[in-house]
């Protein structure tokens, strides 16, 4: 039996893109993930995420999405993170073709989420089960999770190359990441590159520095 865990990095961050991972294999070589250690990518340090992948890609098949800060913007003037999610989801579903599959569900409302899901990847004989937290509760999805962990950090390390900051996590709560953007706005007036302009902190950065360009054509003439 073939089974697919999926799983995202990136959610919630004001800077970079949102990565959504599948990986699949046989039922009977998931016990080779129990084996090598995996679990929610937050509980692992960076390296052994790392070390991890490198082993993850051997047993298993893998996809991954990424979406980036532009795109999101662009999706979410038609459409929720939890459909743009679903979207997604279903996409690398459909592509893996599991038996069974295992989601990480980001909907209040695991089944509907899973249902959702379900619908995006046309798949109609795939048994879904979609739980909150399946990155500790199932090792499939845990090796996801871990995929697209150390795929959204390799993304956030070149943005912070490409533009020579050490710009933090990207999430609005990091102070590395709310240092760089109050000075990039002071520096420049507008918000910088892989921005998520959607999103309340960014607008309420350029309110209170008194920046009214906001323009999303502008950014999206950005290389993203």
């Amino acid at each position: 039996m073939r089974i697919a865990g999926i799983d995202e990095a990136g959610r919630g961050p004001v800077i970079g893109p949102l990565v959504v991972a599948g990986v699949a294999c046989k039922k009977e070589e998931e016990r080779l993930l129990v084996e090598m250690g995996v679990k929610d990518s937050k509980m692992l340090r960076p390296s052994v995420r790392e070390k991890l992948r490198e082993r993850i890609e051997q047993v298993c098949e893998c996809r991954v999405e990424i979406v980036s800060a532009r795109d999101i913007d662009r999706l979410r003037e038609k459409m929720t993170m939890n459909e743009l999610e679903e979207m997604v989801y279903g996409r690398i579903l459909g592509e893996l073709r599991p038996e069974v599959a295992y989601l990480d569900a980001v909907d209040v409302y695991e089944k509907r989420f899973g249902e959702s899901v379900r619908k995006q990847s046309g798949l109609r004989e795939t048994v879904i089960h979609s739980k909150h937290r399946g990155d500790s509760i199932f090792p499939i999805v845990s090796a996801a999770s871990i995929i697209a962990k150390t795929t959204r950090d390799r993304e956030i390390r070149k943005i912070a190359e490409e533009l020579r900051y050490d710009l933090g996590s990207g999430y609005p709560s990091d102070p590395k990441t709310k240092r760089f953007l109050r000075e990039w706005v002071q520096r420049n007036g507008e918000l910088p590159p892989y921005t998520r302009q959607s999103w309340q902190t960014a607008k309420k950065l350029l309110q209170e520095r008194g920046v009214h360009k906001t323009r999303l054509e502008d950014f999206n003439r950005r290389k993203d």
